[in-house]
């Protein structure tokens, strides 16, 4: 395996944390506040709750990220997931954009960040050697 992938990789996963865990202090901390600088109508009280659960596996994410990023190759099943989430995250986002429930505005960096991930991904997955 060439040995420049893990580094690619382990900076990958570092940065997808970063993300991960500033999205999952937002929603946990304020998640009222980051329904409003997403431009999303006041959401009835339990919708908090929801943000509170979404942020609890953004920082799960994030901290199990970090972990990975020590080792990338030998926590691959991990990284996996993230690609998997990443997928169905976009996914999502164009659904809703196509059915009009959000504008691109409101989705702002849900419409592109997980194209950006899988794309950094896939350039540092570890390949075999030939």
């Amino acid at each position: 395996m060439h040995s420049r992938y893990p580094r690619l990789l382990a900076f990958t996963l570092r940065f997808i944390a970063c993300v991960q865990i500033v999205l999952g202090c937002g929603f946990f901390i304020a998640p009222a506040g980051m329904a409003t600088v997403l431009g999303l109508v006041p959401a009835p009280g339990w919708a908090n709750w929801l943000f509170g659960m979404m942020a609890a596996r953004f920082l799960g994410f994030g901290y199990g990220l970090f972990i990975a990023a020590r080792d990338p190759v030998a926590h691959l099943p991990w990284v996996r997931a993230m690609v998997g989430i990443q997928i169905l995250d976009w996914i999502v986002t164009v659904q809703h954009l196509h059915a009009g429930d959000v504008t691109l505005a409101q989705v702002n960096t849900a419409s592109f960040l997980p194209l950006v991930f899988l794309g950094l991904l896939a350039a540092s997955w570890p390949r075999r050697a030939s």
